[in-house]
């Protein structure tokens, strides 16, 4: 077989050059070649030639459209986001800041799987003791999982192929290099190989593979962005390293819902699922205080209720300040834009400050209502009731728009003892759940009106 070249490729033209250089001499960009691997001209899988070989072609009526096998990895909320269990074949990235978890969840789910399939924990940043020490404090059963510290990809698929592990973690791919390539672990090329091989493997064992990723100062995940596309699933730790609520969030899933949300709470035995997460986010104050408002958020497939408060104050500045947590700060400024003008509400001279309690991010439109009545109540120093729930699209030209799943949002809601909701009218049911008050609203006027009454 011919010996597989080294040469670099420039990331943004695809350019090739046979040395690096710092400026691609096609496209001009600066610090953009990165190490690549170009195979010789010898036919793959050391075949003798390129002729006779066909493609298998089918008619997609021919395919099996048969459900993929799924099998549990012990954690109802893992599961949830994975969309119902594990795939074999699969090979799922998890992301997050330092110490947010990633390594403790996947030992606890590893651990749980060890007891019915083999599991192979590849760890390049610790040493075996020290995983053996995370599992004693946590409790977790340690006879049947192996451990393998290791950073050369080559002799990790070669000690997988010996062992045939159902599920193996590779923690993290950032440490893994493959002799192929002479860049140091972590580059580009070397995490865009690493992957690449591991992904290979995966397809033709069936084993389902997790790799843990690091994160950028921008929150991203270090390395090529074709990480992300090479695997099938793609999860995201949110939430405060301090904090004692930890999200994973599915932003890409070939066998599931994207945006699906598992909710974990850490304890000193490790990270334990919430199965009831709107309980943990509606921990409201006794009395009713200015500023806050309830909301249906919908994740993934089911829906949560959270608490969103505002903090209205006198700005002392040219330009006042508008600070989210939890939302989009520039829908912000365009729904304080809509309050002056279709509610005669003016905030231009205020500092506005929102927060979505308890960590979470709220990615979809439903929460501009909520977020007004937030402001409102905060302006005007006047609580809302405890019992009132408010969700809705808000329009520029002051309309309340319908958003997706209204009658699961409304259901969960009477479900925690919420009286009244204040809703878009294309989101109003035919028939209310017990004990709920419906009050549809078209236009922004009708929902200020009846905020207060």
């Amino acid at each position: 077989m011919a010996k597989a070249k080294r040469m670099y490729g420039c990331t943004e033209c695809g350019s090739t050059f046979p040395k690096w250089a710092g400026q691609c001499g096609d496209c001009g960009a600066w610090n953009t070649l990165v190490e690549t691997v170009i195979e010789g001209a010898t036919p793959p899988s050391g075949r003798a030639s390129w002729a006779g070989d066909q493609a298998n072609i089918k008619t997609l009526a021919e395919v099996s459209v048969e459900e993929v096998p799924r099998f549990s990895t012990a954690s109802g909320e893992l599961d949830r986001v994975l969309g119902g269990g594990l795939v074999d074949g699969s090979v799922v990235l998890i992301g997050g800041d330092p110490g947010i978890g990633k390594s403790t969840i996947l030992l606890q789910t590893l651990c749980a799987i060890a007891q019915r399939f083999p599991a192979l924990y590849v760890t390049g940043e610790e040493s075996q003791q020290q995983v053996a020490m995370r599992a004693r404090r946590l409790d977790l059963p340690q006879d049947k999982l192996k451990v393998m510290t290791e950073t050369c990809i080559e002799a990790i698929i070669a000690t997988a192929r010996l062992e045939k592990p159902k599920v193996m973690v590779i923690d993290s791919i950032q440490t893994i290099f493959t002799e192929q390539l002479q860049s140091a672990p972590g580059g580009v090329a070397q995490v865009r190989e690493s992957a690449a091989l591991l992904v290979r493997y995966a397809k033709q064992s069936g084993t389902a593979i997790f790799l843990v990723g690091h994160v950028t100062k921008e929150g991203a995940l270090a390395g090529p962005r074709v990480l992300e596309h090479m695997v099938d699933t793609v999860l995201y730790f949110e939430g405060e390293s301090d904090g004692r609520l930890r999200l994973l969030r599915a932003v890409k899933n070939r066998f599931g819902a994207i945006n699906e949300l598992g909710v974990f709470g850490m304890t000193d035995k490790g990270l334990k699922e919430v199965t009831n997460p709107s309980a943990i986010f509606l921990t409201r104050a006794q009395e009713a205080v200015p500023g806050s408002v309830v909301m249906a958020t919908w994740e993934g497939t089911r829906p949560m209720l959270v608490e969103v408060q505002a903090l209205v104050d006198t700005s002392h500045l040219a330009n006042p300040r508008r600070v989210t947590l939890g939302l989009d700060q520039n829908r912000l400024a365009m729904l304080l834009a809509v309050l002056h003008r279709h509610g005669s509400i003016p905030t231009y001279d205020q500092d506005v400050f929102i927060n979505v309690v308890g960590g979470v991010k709220v990615l979809e439109t439903a929460a501009d209502l909520a977020l007004m009545a937030a402001v409102i109540s905060s302006l005007r120093n006047r609580p809302l009731d405890t019992d009132l729930l408010v969700f809705g699209e808000v329009g520029l030209s002051g309309e309340i728009r319908p958003v997706p799943s209204g009658q699961e949002r409304l259901k969960e809601a009477a479900k925690h003892g919420f009286k009244r909701a204040i809703v878009p009218k294309g989101n109003a049911p035919k028939e209310a759940p017990a004990g709920l008050q419906i009050i549809a609203v078209t236009r922004l006027e009708q929902a200020l009106d009846a905020l207060f009454e």
